[in-house]
């Protein structure tokens, strides 16, 4: 192998002969620079890519963390808010217990009601068949047995004692419209009784004659009351009554209140005990201002005092 050397100069030219080591030494040279130094480029790649690639694991890994202590710092906020807001609501919860338990006393008192005809203590008899379990908001929240055992009681209670105040206040409206209902009291607010029921003289001509009701006398003008609730049958005069007013009382009962100087309510009212009817007045066969007061039961009167004194418990 032959190497020419041309120098600056065209004149000089020199031949350079090349052994057998010489060339493969040569060769070396020539094909091992290109390769190791394509080598070390690519293992200078890889290894930064490498780096790269590394890097962008632990970032990610570091990230996954960040948002997995999220959730757990989320979590744990949410079930901390959870827990105040059950211990809110087992504290209402005992309150309402404690506020119906003293309810249901204050009205079992105020209803008079007799003696063993409803205890609110006890727990009302009911029944029917198994149905399905009464959701709760608080079922889908993770607690303690023991907690929720506490919510089921409170639960059971206050269901008891909702239902015994609707018995209670159904007993009491039966009791207060049986009261209203009741023939019972004076038709004024203010008099006395100056005819009784029964054999009299009669006050225009002395002679005995039956009085189908009571009398009682007052200032003209006084109020005149009705002695239970009802419906106005009759308003206006009558024959011997002068201005009357008559109300049917239901149960066979109908009551009149006549000599009337004026009728304050009309036919087909509907009036309420102790309502103020008319004014005392002396309208009719009077000889003075007073109200004539009978009492019908099944169509015959009766003697009105028995109604007059009766109290309705």
């Amino acid at each position: 192998m032959k190497i020419i050397l041309i120098s600056n100069r065209a004149e000089k030219v020199r031949t350079l002969s090349l052994n057998s080591w010489a060339k493969g030494l040569l060769s070396v040279l020539l094909l091992g620079i290109p390769v190791a130094t394509g080598t070390l480029l690519g293992v200078k790649i890889a290894d930064g890519r490498w780096e790269l690639l590394v890097e962008n694991n632990i970032s990610e890994m570091q990230h996954e963390l960040v948002l997995q202590q999220q959730e757990v710092d989320s979590a744990r906020d949410e079930a901390s808010r959870t827990l105040t807001a059950m211990t809110v609501k087992l504290a209402d919860m005992r309150s309402r217990l404690i506020r119906l338990d003293a309810l249901g006393e204050r009205l079992t008192q105020i209803a008079r009601l007799e003696d063993g005809e409803f205890n609110f203590s006890d727990t009302p008899g009911i029944g029917g068949p198994e149905g399905s379990p009464l959701q709760r908001s608080i079922s889908a929240i993770s607690v303690q047995p023991e907690l929720t055992a506490i919510f089921d009681k409170l639960d059971r209670k206050l269901e008891n004692r909702e239902s015994q105040l609707q018995i209670l206040t159904s007993m009491m409206s039966d009791s207060r419209l049986r009261k209203e209902q009741t023939v019972a009291g004076r038709p004024i607010t203010k008099g006395w009784m100056s005819s009784s029921y029964g054999m009299r003289s009669d006050p225009f001509h002395g002679e005995q004659r039956w009085h189908a009701g009571v009398d009682f006398a007052g200032k003209k003008g006084s109020e005149i009351v009705a002695v239970a609730s009802g419906v106005v049958t009759w308003s206006g005069k009558r024959s011997g009554y002068g201005d009357m007013v008559e109300i049917n009382h239901g149960d066979g009962f109908v009551t009149r209140y006549g000599h009337n100087d004026e009728n304050l309510v009309t036919l087909g009212s509907i009036v309420k005990k102790g309502q103020q009817i008319a004014r005392m007045g002396s309208s009719g066969r009077s000889t003075g201002p007073h109200v004539h007061f009978e009492v019908f039961k099944n169509g015959r009167t009766v003697d009105p005092a028995s109604y007059i004194h009766k109290t309705h418990r």
